[in-house]
């Protein structure tokens, strides 16, 4: 089972959301850390190679996670937050790209699967 590490506020974001938005993401990110795929998820290409983005709607909004598991060494939140229009914003989708770029600049040992 791989760590999750959460980027710069994505931890404190998700557990900003209503408790039964955070058990069924952290349901789909335990699944993720066993190297199961989730059950709504899609690629986030904008994001960057290898990027991925949870997916989850009730009655209280929309809610998305977005994440890169292609790293040996954890599972990295690189985004999470309440979608409020059709399409992604772009600021959300710029945010989690500079997440990404920090993780991979960071030079932590990022060993490829």
């Amino acid at each position: 089972m791989k760590p999750i590490r959460f980027v710069d506020s994505s931890q404190k974001d998700l557990r900003a959301m209503p408790a039964d938005v955070r058990h069924a993401l952290g349901l789909e990110l335990l699944n993720v850390q066993f190297g199961g795929e989730p059950k709504d998820f899609k690629p986030m290409r904008t994001v960057g190679a290898g990027a991925y983005e949870l997916r989850y709607r009730d009655s209280s909004g929309t809610f998305r996670v977005i994440y890169v598991a292609k790293f040996a060494d954890a599972v990295y939140v690189l985004h999470a937050f309440q979608k409020k229009t059709q399409k992604t914003e772009k600021a959300d989708i710029d945010l989690a790209a500079q997440r990404l770029r920090q993780v991979i600049q960071r030079g932590i040992d990022h060993d490829r699967k």
